[in-house]
């Protein structure tokens, strides 16, 4: 059975009976064993650390404000997670470590899903560029050159959520015969809109380099039918970095191209964007104010007022239509109704476009749409794997 650590560092303020119950609710829900210790400093961390390894132990660690108990996270101790409560950008972790942060007490419950997440459902972490966020999470199935699903996670473009919180999803598809790419990327609220956008097509494009060529010089992956899929925040940007490939391919072989020739870029072909409870309608997002002024704060300003110009004509997937290749449009009834309105009003533009797009609104709420255990996930991995899975 897995082996969970949690050590409280010095100086946490949080209730200490508050901590155990998130850790033995979570340490039930997952089916491990685990322990939470407070230390007294940074040395007692160390030992409590080195005491923990073994291949079926992980460790997350709570450090507090101790600034002696804090840089031990820059050091080489493993695949431990590093969960502060409160925000704490540029935060540089030693190798096959993570950082989380920003999520209050109930960060620890995500610090522990995480852990044990690793040790359950091993990927590889590859860099598609040089910054501490360039990097994705490829996991590999059982299974010959198989059809890549792309994940790119939400948050409303806010750092304090990461790739993490698509880790359920990796596992699931994986488990369905299909390769996962988890993207990280670098969120405009630290690093500006162009950034984030440019680092979504970066990884996208990095699918063609993730591995290296099998025997025969084949690709290791099948990449004429990726999909990209985007949850919240993340499907906006999903389908603003396919509708950019499409127009980059189409522009490069012409108008006559046919759409299923043109649906790629640097040797990835997107046979399907997927809108998991998506920002779809960035002017409306904007204006209606959804995620507290979410829209404005990433885009670096108000929507305006009659003609709309760049960024949100660039950005928002409402103003990109048509995409020109298969959309699944996906969403819970019981979301955010702003969220429902795009998503509808979205679904019924592709169509009106000339797209081919499948709209699936089901019972849940905005988190029911990436989790492995509700029927509407359920129905939209099936989709995924009998579409761009499908051989026939």
């Amino acid at each position: 059975m897995i082996e969970v650590l949690v050590v409280v560092g010095p100086g946490l303020v949080a209730d200490a009976g508050l901590l155990e119950e998130i850790a033995a609710r979570e340490f039930a829900a997952a089916g491990v064993s685990g322990t939470l210790v407070h230390a007294r400093d940074a040395s007692d961390v160390l030992s409590l650390l080195s005491s923990g390894e073994g291949a079926d132990g992980c460790a997350v660690v709570l450090p507090g404000p101790s600034a002696e108990v804090r840089s031990l996270i820059g050091r080489d101790l493993g695949a431990v997670v590093w969960v502060d409560v409160e925000r704490a950008d540029g935060v540089t972790t030693g190798e096959g470590a993570t950082h989380l942060h920003g999520r209050g007490i109930g960060g620890l419950g995500w610090g522990i899903r995480h852990a044990v997440h690793r040790v359950r459902h091993p990927s590889r972490r590859i860099a598609y560029g040089p910054l501490p966020e360039q990097w994705g999470e490829l996991y590999l199935p059982d299974a010959d050159q198989p059809s890549v699903v792309m994940l790119v996670h939400g948050g409303y473009w806010r750092s304090i959520w990461a790739a993490d919180i698509m880790g359920p999803l990796c596992a699931d598809l994986a488990g369905r015969g299909l390769a996962v790419w988890n993207l990280e990327y670098r969120r405009p609220d630290l690093h500006g809109w162009d950034a984030t956008t440019a680092d979504v097509a970066a990884g996208l494009a990095a699918l063609a380099t993730a591995l290296p060529p099998r025997a025969d010089g084949t690709s290791a992956l099948d990449l004429t039918r990726v999909a990209v899929v985007g949850h919240s925040a993340g499907a906006q940007l999903a389908l603003r970095a396919v509708a950019d490939a499409v127009g980059s391919a189409r522009a490069a072989v012409g108008e006559a191209g046919a759409v299923g020739e043109v649906g790629g870029v640097g040797g990835v072909r997107v046979a399907m964007a997927v809108s998991l409870a998506g920002v779809l309608d960035l002017v409306e997002g904007d204006r209606r104010w959804v995620g507290t002024g979410a829209v404005g704060a990433a885009l670096g300003g108000r929507a305006p007022e009659g003609q709309v110009a760049p960024p949100y004509a660039d950005a928002s997937p409402l103003l990109r239509l048509p995409l020109r290749v298969r959309q699944l449009v996906v969403q819970g009834a019981a979301d955010d109704l702003d969220l429902v309105d795009f998503s509808r009003r979205y679904a019924r533009a592709a169509e009106q476009a000339g797209d081919e797009v499948t709209y699936l609104e089901m019972p849940g709420d905005h988190f029911d749409v990436i989790n492995p255990a509700t029927p509407i996930w359920q129905a939209t991995a099936r989709a995924l794997v009998e579409g761009p899975a499908s051989r026939g």
